[in-house]
């Protein structure tokens, strides 16, 4: 969402260098700076941060490069800038607006006052030759005469902190709980303004700190729980609340409170833990107490690493340094998130604000950017991790039970409402059609249909229903909703068709192709029509400032309708003309006023920074030219990922984008994200093997597979071949053998 303008032209070679044969330890493949760099014009690539996290861990603590937050970088570190303000505790990845970025730390040897404490500056210069990132491990020294290095790791709901500072220099570390907002009332983002309406800081004893802001923005209402934990005892504090100093309180609450904690310099380290819960602070000391009692840094680095190297040895590639790094850091932004929301002891807030309870062992999730991860990064749990895609689906049920309708965008627990259509959809018709074990099918079934027929922002059913399309003038962004909602409604239509309720199937049946009526065959194009079916003048295809299309033009939404590509070519006359028509689409470099900045990575019309366009490349499988697939595939996987910090075509959208590549080179791709299948397109790999649940393993092989030889001219499963290009999740999960033919001809 909210893509960048353009992709970096030269980009910084790739940091890590691995061997090329089969991964061993898979952690050492993984480049957390892979899109944290920021083009030559000035947009960010990746919006991805470096810092540690854990698998769908709570805390993402990483250092923050920006004086103040903005939307770009929205994660708050951008590779090309030269100096830190701090280390706050929670990050998002690769999106497209900012959020979270909470309890700053900043270690410093200057001399604070309380004047100094007011101004809230205590940035320092650092060079990317003295940084280094791994899973759950990140270092740097930070410059400016100060010469003070940092080690941060992380647990799921904590923060670790190493200070080493200089020997007989002061030793003071800054707790700043006003990094959230620019300087004035608020930030703007659109409609959302991020302030904070609360904070405290509460001085326990000479080790300990505990306390909590309660924000508002892109999420409605957040709160912020934290213990902080010393290694050794601080000598000396200051509390300010803006510029009134508390004196000798050891409580202060308001809007801008920091805090300057200085340690005898007698020892050179200085460790910190610091537990967070969305919770009340007794969930902080409970997190602390489950996860972070050691005062051994290589303890917590160590079981992140294992943590990380259990994910990721999900798959074995044999492939070249920069393949694995891309692939393995594809697959660590994919399994950041979602993220845990629930403390150690299952509590969690739900949508009503209120505490609620998960079975004991089990967590609650959340930032579910599912405008965008329905796409692959879903498909790619379901199908490798589905004991994880079960829990999400459980949550999303959760939510709606609350909310009145599945997620659309879930971000610490609440619903921002960002984008359209519902497309936890098609993520819980995934499931369902893939049979995960431990559904509730009946009740996530209710939730799909609810989420479908009960009018909320942006869907209005009882109009969609009366149409048979959305009127612009009735509904903004009309055209775009019109063709995501028609998907989802298919999704629902082929639970239905699978439970047995027809009733329900042929409704939905029916209003997953509403599309059609907004199809123009004069123009060839989806336009927008009013309530009265009168199509909307002027119509401008190549425009991005059409209202009625989101984050693109007509030319990307032209190609929405996975749930039924055959009836897209029949609207266009046949395969011969869609297929006129599809490669325009990848040659038409023509452009009409602003480009959107949501649009990037282009292919002619085709715009692979944004996710609209990701499944089209694979719409020639369906007009009977799989071999242009495969060429544009190739194209894609070639020119826009690299191993570099401007890695990425545009926002990796909580690993949307990593998940487009990790398919796109095991060789085949869930075109419609709500089916249980897949396409066939062409392998990256000669070897490849996915262990699947269960124990069972899938070995990809493409032995003739080079530079050139990228066409398939023949797929076998288990030694019977594949005909219509098509791949189901029941055939990958038994596990066996996938063997491609490859040439260098077409």
């Amino acid at each position: 969402m909210y893509k960048t303008k353009r992709i970096a032209i030269l980009c910084l070679a790739a940091c890590f260098f691995m061997s090329s044969s089969m991964a061993t330890d898979y952690t050492k493949y993984v480049n957390p700076f892979i899109g944290t760099q920021t083009d030559d014009t000035g947009a960010l690539s990746g919006s991805t941060f470096p810092g540690p996290t854990m698998p769908q861990g709570m805390v993402q603590l990483a250092p923050e490069t920006e004086q103040y937050v903005t939307w770009d970088p929205c994660c708050g570190y951008d590779y090309n800038r030269d100096s830190i303000f701090g280390f706050t505790h929670t990050h998002l990845s690769g999106t497209g607006c900012t959020d979270l970025i909470d309890i700053s730390l900043m270690p410093t040897t200057k001399h604070v006052t309380p004047e100094l404490l007011r101004k809230g500056i205590f940035a320092l210069p650092f060079k990317h030759s003295q940084e280094k990132a791994a899973p759950g491990y990140y270092m740097v020294d930070l410059l400016g005469g100060e010469n003070i290095n940092v080690e941060l790791s992380a647990t799921v709901h904590a923060g670790i902190h190493k200070y080493t500072f200089p020997e007989g220099k002061e030793q003071t570390v800054i707790l700043d709980l006003d990094r959230m907002t620019f300087r004035g009332d608020a930030y703007y983002t659109g409609r959302r303004a991020y302030q904070i309406i609360q904070s405290q800081i509460r001085i326990l004893d000479d080790k300990t700190i505990e306390g909590f802001r309660v924000l508002t923005g892109w999420a409605k209402l957040r709160k912020v729980y934290f213990r902080i934990e010393f290694s050794r005892p601080f000598e000396s504090r200051i509390l300010m609340d803006g510029g009134r100093n508390a004196g000798g309180s050891d409580v202060v609450n308001g809007r801008t409170l920091r805090a300057a904690l200085r340690f005898p310099n007698n020892k050179k380290d200085v460790l910190v833990k610091v537990a967070i819960s969305p919770v009340d602070n007794d969930g902080a000391r409970g997190n602390m107490q489950a996860e972070a009692q050691s005062w051994d840094f290589n303890y917590y680095t160590k079981a992140a690493h294992d943590a990380w190297e259990k994910e990721l040895s999900t798959i074995d590639i044999e492939g070249t340094d920069n393949q694995k790094t891309i692939f393995y850091t594809g697959l660590y932004h994919v399994l950041m998130q979602p993220n845990t929301i629930s403390d150690v002891d299952g509590r969690y807030m739900d949508t009503n604000f209120e505490i609620k309870q998960m079975p004991k062992g089990q967590a609650y999730h959340s930032t579910f950017s599912l405008w965008d991860t329905f796409r692959a990064a879903h498909p790619l749990y379901t199908l490798l991790y589905p004991n994880i895609a079960v829990q999400f689906v459980r949550d999303m049920v959760l939510h709606h039970e609350t909310y009145g309708y599945l997620p659309i965008w879930d971000l610490w627990g609440q619903d921002n409402y960002c984008m359209i259509g519902n497309h936890a959809i098609p993520v819980v018709a995934d499931a369902i059609l893939s049979e995960l074990p431990g559904l509730d099918v009946e009740r996530a079934y209710k939730a799909m249909v609810e989420s479908s027929t009960r009018t909320h922002p942006n869907s209005p059913f009882e109009v969609w229903e009366e149409y048979g399309y959305m009127p612009q003038n009735r509904q903004n962004t009309s055209v775009s909703i019109t063709m995501e909602q028609a998907f989802d409604d298919w999704c629902v239509a082929a639970i239905a068709k699978k439970l047995g309720k027809t009733a329900d199937y042929e409704r939905f049946i029916k209003r997953s192709e509403y599309y059609r009526n907004l199809f123009n065959p004069a123009t060839g194009f989806f336009q927008p029509k009013d309530d009265k079916g009168n199509w909307l003048e002027p119509f401008d295809p190549l425009s991005y400032e059409n209202p009625c299309f989101v984050e693109g033009n007509a030319w990307q939404y032209m190609w929405f309708v996975p749930q039924n590509p055959q009836g897209l070519i029949d609207l266009f006359g046949g395969v011969k003309p869609f297929i006129k028509k599809l490669d325009e689409n990848f040659t038409l470099t023509e452009t009409s006023g602003e480009v959107n900045g949501n649009a990037s990575g282009f292919i002619g019309q085709y715009a692979h920074g944004n996710e609209p366009s990701h499944h089209t490349v694979y719409l020639y499988n369906f007009a009977g030219q799989p071999w242009r697939t495969q060429e544009l595939v190739e194209q894609v996987r070639s020119q826009f990922y690299n191993a570099s910090p401007c890695g990425y075509a545009g926002n990796d959208d909580c690993g949307q984008m990593s998940a487009w590549y990790i398919f796109s080179s095991l060789g085949f791709y869930p075109f419609n994200a709500g089916s249980a299948e897949y396409v066939i397109g062409t392998p990256l790999f000669r070897h490849a093997v996915l262990h699947m649940p269960g124990g069972k393993e899938l070995t990809i092989n493409a032995p003739r597979k080079s530079d050139k030889a990228i066409y398939v001219k023949g797929v076998k499963l288990n030694g019977k071949k594949i005909t219509d290009w098509k791949l189901t999740h029941q055939q990958l999960i038994a596990g066996g053998t996938l063997d491609f033919t490859m040439s260098e001809k077409k």
